[in-house]
């Protein structure tokens, strides 16, 4: 009996998702299972309770999309300028196989609850680094060969030229790794905002990305002068690539940095921290893959049960959804005296209440390039920029978030009330 050779994924976002049976072998790869207990959107399901979905979906739907967009942008039938990344050399079907992985791997080096302890790497670590040891030693390095794909080549287009080891990069391994996580339309971010606006309820990430993918293309910048390639789009599309920006933006201010949100991932830091060995994950690679969400929550659980546990206080504050307090938020009647109005309400609410009573989370929203290169109907190619003026007036997300300790709440917004001028007035002195 002849064993399939292909497979079906249900997907609530792109219906269902194929792969062969290679492709299966990585996918059940206990790097990639792990991603199953990784929330992609750390705690908050606590404000969204729909939001619990994973980095192991997330990672199958960008392999998804990222597969749609290779098939566009390397069809020759479509993209007359395929000749500045595409020689005759070019194996259409090594590339094919190798830009799946590097999509379904783009994640696998996430910590547990994904962004939010970002910070508790090594000096020199993140997680992209760390995406690019685990895909390049081991067992997966192993698979790779056995597939007849160069490892080097997945870690290059999963977390791009600037993190990747490879000292010559050419324009097409460039433009493959920006099909996956470029800053304009990355199937990353296609997919991480579709499905984190599913699962969360809130309708600020949708768009029309069957479209926008339909109308990508290389093209060169030739409105700076240059060949130089990159991904671009025709200007039919250019109404779906503005959706996709607002999307994003929207995504942001109303979600990602809703500032309960923030808390708990104040919160789990501060749990974290005491939790890992030096305050730090590890950085070898089995020791790494270790930790998921189920070993942190476990470890928060035991700490909750033991008063005496060092950090018993912040496995409370999770566990009993008693989180810091909003004191203070980013205002354009403060900023226009002092753009350091929100840390100078934090200082000076520490000296007032103590240091411990008090969270300051600053936050500017990051990747935010919407210059692309647009193709029109004339077969002239100008920028982005030039061509919008949806995107040249698209703001920058930014936050200045003050907490208070729940018991001092009112205490405190009484005392900012009073206080506040004084404290900002202070500040813009002493600049």
């Amino acid at each position: 009996m002849k064993l399939k050779n292909e497979h079906e994924i249900r997907d609530p976002i792109h219906v269902f998702i194929h792969m062969n049976s290679d492709e299966r072998r990585i996918l059940d790869s206990p790097p990639i299972q792990r991603l199953r207990h990784i929330h992609q959107l750390a705690l908050t399901s606590y404000v969204y309770p729909g939001a619990s979905h994973t980095r192991f979906e997330h990672s199958i739907g960008t392999m998804e999309v990222a597969t749609r967009i290779y098939d566009i942008v390397t069809d020759d039938s479509h993209n007359k300028y395929s000749d500045l990344t595409i020689d005759k050399s070019f194996d259409r079907q090594y590339w094919r196989r190798v830009i799946r992985l590097a999509a379904l791997l783009h994640d696998i080096g996430h910590s547990p609850f994904s962004h939010a302890p970002e910070g508790l790497f090594p000096t020199g670590w993140n997680h992209e680094r760390m995406t690019r040891e685990i895909i390049t030693s081991g067992y997966l390095d192993s698979l790779c060969r056995d597939l007849k794909i160069q490892a080097d080549d997945v870690a290059l287009l999963a977390v791009g030229p600037e993190k990747s080891d490879k000292k010559v990069v050419k324009n097409l391994e460039a433009i493959l790794s920006e099909i996956i996580i470029g800053d304009s339309f990355g199937a990353d971010r296609i997919d991480y905002l579709l499905r984190d606006s599913y699962h969360s309820g809130v309708a600020y990430g949708k768009f029309d990305h069957y479209r926008l993918i339909e109308t990508l293309r290389i093209l060169p910048k030739y409105y700076e002068d240059s060949e130089e390639p990159a991904l671009g789009i025709e200007v039919g599309g250019l109404q779906s690539a503005e959706a996709l920006l607002l999307a994003r933006y929207f995504m942001f201010s109303q979600l990602y940095f809703h500032p309960i949100r923030r808390i708990y991932d104040i919160h789990l830091l501060d749990f974290l921290r005491v939790f890992l060995k030096g305050g730090k994950f590890p950085t070898e690679v089995d020791e790494y893959l270790k930790f998921t969400d189920n070993e942190i929550m476990t470890g928060i659980y035991a700490a909750y049960r033991d008063p005496k546990n060092p950090a018993h206080v912040y496995a409370k504050r999770i566990v009993e959804r008693k989180h810091f307090k909003v004191l203070y938020s980013r205002n354009p009647i403060d900023i226009a005296k002092t753009t350091e109005a929100g840390k100078a309400i934090f200082e000076a609410a520490c000296d007032k209440f103590g240091e411990d009573k008090i969270r300051y989370d600053p936050y500017v929203q990051k990747g935010s390039d919407v210059t692309f290169p647009v193709l029109e109907k004339d077969g002239r190619i100008v920028s982005s920029r030039m061509k919008s003026e949806v995107l040249n007036t698209l703001p920058v997300v930014k936050i200045d978030t003050v907490y208070v300790e729940p018991g001092l709440e009112e205490t405190a917004k009484r005392w900012l009330k009073k206080e506040r001028e004084g404290i900002i007035a202070s500040k813009e002195m002493k600049k």
